[in-house]
């Protein structure tokens, strides 16, 4: 096999109509994250993004889209905001990875949502997840109640609360759709707070990422795209999500609601309302995505195996990674919260070098989004 190295303008239209068939095995998208517009969406706010062309006996059989290396660390394109992360090709499994990182330049590929039917099997996985999927076929609202059926007594608190929520405000709606950026801009606001209130790093106000979540909103009504999705009780705006949509599937991205409103359950409101809805917009999956499992498996009748990981080559990253390691492993006999100590640094440092390749931005957001 050979692997070449390019940009993202370098992929011809017949390569990018070969990406987008081999991300939709058997006529089925597997992801929206793996459609060649998500990557042309980040490469156009990030210089280095780039594509790994895999080729053998002179034909291409896969790309791979990533940043190229930082500190010797090479990560899948939009890492860690892209919640499907793989090699697009007929059989990814064939590809390996080790030699991507290499072609790369790296020593280390770290990934956070690795998709491959074996990930439960993979060595490099360093655990398995599995993101959760509502098949809605033709029909949300038949789905909604076959899945009444299954968990009766769920469904019945959704319903008592959606009562009182009209009681005290007025009709509940929902609305698919944001013109006016009037539900994003609330999002964003509920985020941002809610980062600041939790310590986390704040996503919101990467300029890459407000970049990237605005040019998907512009494109709403394409086949590829973002969704705003808002629920209002009578006036007031009650929970917002901002989705991808690729072909059939929408998926579940960026939530947020109203904290006043949080007996209600909102959250859980809009995606009855948007389930309900998705027909009129051509959408027949909803991919909930990982965690969550407590309110997730009410809904979701299939799943896709995912897993964080990372694949190391002889290398400084590598090095520095296993040192991380090893170190985490003898911090855990301390005691309390001191031996979770070096696994807490080693994850922030991960998710801050993700979203700020920069050393200067990198070091700032790290000290300012420490929550121990």
């Amino acid at each position: 096999m050979r692997t070449q190295i390019v940009s993202i303008e370098d992929i011809s239209a017949k390569q990018i109509v070969q990406w987008n068939e081999w991300a939709c095995p058997n006529g089925k998208l597997i992801s929206p994250y793996f459609r060649f517009e998500f990557a042309e969406t980040v490469a156009r706010t990030r210089p280095d993004v780039r594509v790994a062309v895999i080729e053998e006996n002179g034909e291409t059989i896969g790309f791979f889209p990533h940043h190229t290396a930082h500190g010797g660390i090479v990560r899948p394109v939009g890492a860690p905001m892209s919640d499907y992360q793989g090699v697009i090709a007929a059989e990814p499994s064939r590809i390996a990875r080790k030699a991507l990182v290499r072609a790369a330049g790296g020593s280390a590929l770290v990934f956070d949502n690795w998709h491959q039917p074996t990930a439960s099997t993979d060595p490099s996985a360093t655990a398995t997840a599995y993101s959760h999927i509502a098949d809605l076929g033709t029909d949300g609202a038949a789905f909604l109640e076959d899945r009444k059926a299954l968990h009766k007594d769920h469904f019945k608190k959704a319903a008592r609360r959606a009562r009182a929520a009209e009681r005290d405000f007025g009709p509940m709606r929902v609305t698919l759709g944001d013109p006016d950026g009037t539900a994003f801009n609330a999002l964003a606001e509920w985020k941002q707070k809610q980062y600041r209130e939790t310590g986390k790093l704040n996503v919101f106000g990467i300029d890459w990422v407000q970049r990237v979540l605005r040019d998907l909103r512009r494109r709403e009504g394409q086949e590829f795209s973002g969704l705003t999705a808002a629920l209002w009780f009578g006036d007031r705006l009650a929970a917002v999500e901002f989705g991808l949509v690729g072909a059939d599937i929408y998926h579940s991205w960026f939530p947020a609601y109203d904290p006043d409103l949080s007996r209600y359950s909102p959250g859980l409101l809009l995606l009855h309302g948007l389930m309900e809805q998705a027909h009129e917009r051509g959408l027949r999956r909803i991919d909930l995505g990982s965690g969550g499992d407590h309110y997730k498996k009410y809904y979701a009748n299939d799943t896709a195996a995912l897993a964080p990981g990372r694949v190391l080559a002889p290398g400084l990253a590598a090095l520095g990674i296993r040192t991380w390691e090893m170190t985490e492993q003898m911090a855990e006999r301390a005691p309390g919260k001191l031996g979770e100590l070096p696994g807490r640094l080693r994850r922030r440092w991960a998710q801050v070098s993700a979203f700020q390749p920069q050393l200067a931005p990198r070091l700032a957001s790290f000290a300012g989004s420490i929550a121990l």
